[in-house]
């Protein structure tokens, strides 16, 4: 089994205001880093885009210990279209639905014992259940899928991710790397139904033990899993900062996965107080912002 830890899911965002709004004042989530980046990422981080862009990590608590979003930005791009690949984030909360309703923000009420569903504002669907945790509120991250016994093969058998009983509802396979403290829930698309990744398509992160990395960057292994590499172990830089290893795979529906590996993601990961005003100042600044 594959000794990993589940990191982050990067979404692609238009407008940086509205969305550190969303997630900032409306989830309740805290500005844990944030970076700039002058050129497009050989690993392809920020999807096919070859110009300046930022990530921030964003999130309920240091990313050593918690779940956390990572939201990439292009400069110049204000909208990327919506596909059916990213079924929503989970997250637990007694005050998340009292907060958008204080702020007006549009909220879907669940039917009783539901979750509630907010929407980011580039429409990534967000399921809010009321409840107070003591844990890492950011519970599962759910895909969908169009063939789940591939899926399951895949991620279960090749990727050694352990299926997690959460109860019996029909066409949807739970997976997780620690006992069910995250889980990444793929759900099984009517028959016939395409996948659609459009431009929005996002990635899941985990981190691994450096000498685990080279056991995912085999050709064979993955193809025969139906997936495909994406990106071979290579090293990237970020200025400032840590290096890092990353090889990136693909799943049978072309979901993307990343793998860094943990020793250098720790350095990288660490808290930057700044970070907030940082972002502050480079939204300030953004000639292409609010347009």
């Amino acid at each position: 089994m594959i000794s990993a830890r589940a990191l982050h899911y990067v979404f692609k965002i238009g407008n940086r205001a509205k969305n550190i709004h969303f997630f900032r004042e409306i989830l309740g989530m805290k500005v844990l880093r944030h970076e700039e980046f002058t050129e497009g990422c050989d690993a392809a981080c920020n999807g096919p885009y070859d110009n300046r862009w930022s990530k921030t990590m964003i999130g309920y608590g240091p990313e050593a210990s918690h779940f956390v979003i990572e939201l990439t930005y292009n400069y110049g791009v204000k909208e990327y279209a919506l596909g059916n690949d990213f079924a929503g984030i989970t997250i637990a909360s007694p005050d998340i639905v009292e907060r958008a309703r204080a702020h007006g923000y549009p909220v879907e009420q669940g039917a009783a014992g539901q979750p509630s569903l907010l929407r980011s504002p580039d429409g990534y669907r967000v399921f809010v259940v009321p409840e107070a945790t003591t844990a890492d509120p950011v519970q599962r991250v759910a895909l969908n899928v169009t063939d789940l016994a591939k899926s399951r093969h895949f991620w279960a058998d090749t990727l050694t991710m352990v299926p997690v009983e959460t109860g019996t509802t029909p066409n949807r396979l739970d997976l997780s790397y620690d006992q069910g403290k995250f889980v990444l829930e793929l759900r099984q698309l009517d028959a016939g139904q395409a996948l659609d990744r459009a431009k929005a398509y996002g990635r899941i992160a985990f981190a691994v033990p450096y000498n685990v990395q080279p056991q995912l960057d085999s050709t064979e292994r993955i193809q025969q899993a139906n997936g495909a590499i994406l990106t071979p172990l290579i090293t990237l830089d970020t200025p400032g900062k840590a290096t890092v290893r990353v090889v990136i795979l693909a799943d049978p529906d072309g979901h993307e996965i990343c793998f860094v590996d943990e020793e250098g993601f720790t350095a990288l990961s660490a808290l930057d107080p700044d970070s907030n005003a940082a972002l502050e100042r480079y939204i300030a600044k953004d000639p292409f912002q609010g347009q």
